[in-house]
């Protein structure tokens, strides 16, 4: 692991065990199996959302950005933090929560999503049949 996702892993740390892996050539972080932050092109970037967002812009927080073909993409679910807060695991705690809260909110509405009921099986289907 390279110098700064160990420095990530260490300010991430008072949230949780860390665990990363690689992603898009970049790094993705992970607390209590809960996405919430990334590296990508030397930079890391923290998770936000509607709730958080706010915080994030008006502390001055560039958003992710990558190129495509055809351009330039912003991605306002993550954010860098303040440069103060890449200095030690204090500093980084409050945008740490904020990551983590939002990562959090963002699990909690994928599991309340319905899911469709799995196909039948063919036994189950002649059995329905027969039935009715």
């Amino acid at each position: 692991m390279d110098a700064l996702s160990e420095l990530c892993v260490e300010l991430l740390a008072p949230l949780g065990p860390v665990r990363t892996r690689p992603m898009f050539g970049g790094r993705g972080f992970y607390v209590d199996g809960l996405f919430m932050a990334l590296i990508a092109d030397g930079q890391f970037y923290l998770k936000a959302d509607d709730q958080t967002r706010e915080r994030f812009v008006a502390a001055g927080c560039p958003p992710f950005r990558y190129a495509t073909q055809d351009g330039e993409r912003v991605m306002h679910g993550y954010y860098r933090p303040p440069e103060e807060a890449l200095e030690s695991p204090p500093l980084m705690r409050p945008w740490a929560r904020l990551a983590f809260e939002a990562a959090l909110r963002a699990a909690n509405a994928k599991a309340a999503k319905p899911t469709k009921p799995a196909p039948r099986s063919a036994p189950a289907k002649k059995a329905a049949a027969r039935r009715g």
